[in-house]
């Protein structure tokens, strides 16, 4: 079982600041925005919206190289789309993720098939409440807030039929034009323990943090096991005195078949869910 690393949500161009981890420890990735059918106002967070969690912390977004006015109708790019119940979901839904272009041409050169295991990643910061609103505390990190187990590889045509749960996928929007355009569906269960759902998110947790303790956030403190996984974009010169150095090109890392790493990420994956 390949392990991914998969860099996602808002960075310093597409967004431009960190996703929030909410005060009672939800880790909330914001999706991109980009033109799409759907608004941050449509996907709900308890009695609230992306929007207005996000209009708490900051009253603009960034995009096309430039701050813009967050609006009730800002547009984003939910993907990958393992947040269960932000939207309207048939019975039937599970999670999923779409890849294009040469990132998706880089999964199918890594040999990335069922079976394999993405872990996402992004740019988190803490919250914490003031008054009505939220302001972001502490430090920008990276951290692991969901994964999902391949059941599926779709190679969308322009005559692919989704299936009903499918529908309102980014990825099958007309307006979508990209070569290499691939869905990876998850499978019902995890292969090893059939009690758990083959995709999810995490409530957050030390472990969970890439980032070594007082760095920048792409400095990260990886287990000594993963000195001899073989992971693309990096190298024996990634690691650097006390810290791995983290590629800055490249959304995924692919970690070859090394059973160390897939207990890891094992472990990660019950961490992660364990205060659900």
């Amino acid at each position: 079982m390949k392990v991914i690393l998969s860099r996602k949500g808002f960075d310093s161009v597409n967004g431009g600041y960190p996703s929030p981890i909410l005060p009672d420890g939800r880790m909330v990735s914001l999706p991109i925005p980009v033109c799409s059918s759907i608004c941050y106002s449509d996907l709900q967070l308890d009695n609230k919206t992306y929007y207005d969690v996000m209009h708490s912390l900051r009253t603009k977004i960034h995009y096309d190289g430039k701050w813009h006015k967050l609006t009730q109708d800002t547009e984003c790019h939910l993907d990958p789309d393992i947040f269960g119940n932000v939207i309207k979901r048939s019975a039937d839904w599970k999670g999923c993720f779409g890849q294009v272009n040469s990132a998706q041409s880089h999964l199918e050169n890594q040999c990335v098939k069922i079976g394999d295991l993405f872990l996402f990643f992004g740019w988190f910061r803490h919250t914490k409440n003031a008054g009505n609103s939220l302001r972001f505390d502490g430090k920008d990190i990276h951290a692991i807030f969901g994964y999902m187990q391949i059941g599926e590889v779709i190679n969308v045509c322009p005559d692919y039929q989704e299936p009903e749960w499918m529908k309102g996928h980014p990825h099958l929007e007309k307006n979508f034009n990209h070569s290499n355009n691939v869905i990876y569906a998850a499978r019902d269960h995890l292969s090893w323990d059939q009690n758990l759902p083959g995709a999810g998110v995490f409530n957050f947790n030390e472990k969970l943090v890439l980032t070594k303790h007082g760095l920048s956030r792409s400095k990260w403190c990886l287990p000594a096991l993963f000195r001899k996984a073989k992971i693309s974009y990096h190298d024996e010169s990634s690691w650097k005195d006390g810290y791995f150095q983290s590629a800055m090109i490249g959304q995924e890392f692919v970690i070859q078949d090394n059973e160390c790493v897939e207990n890891w990420a094992k472990e990660i994956i019950y961490t992660g869910l364990k205060n659900l």
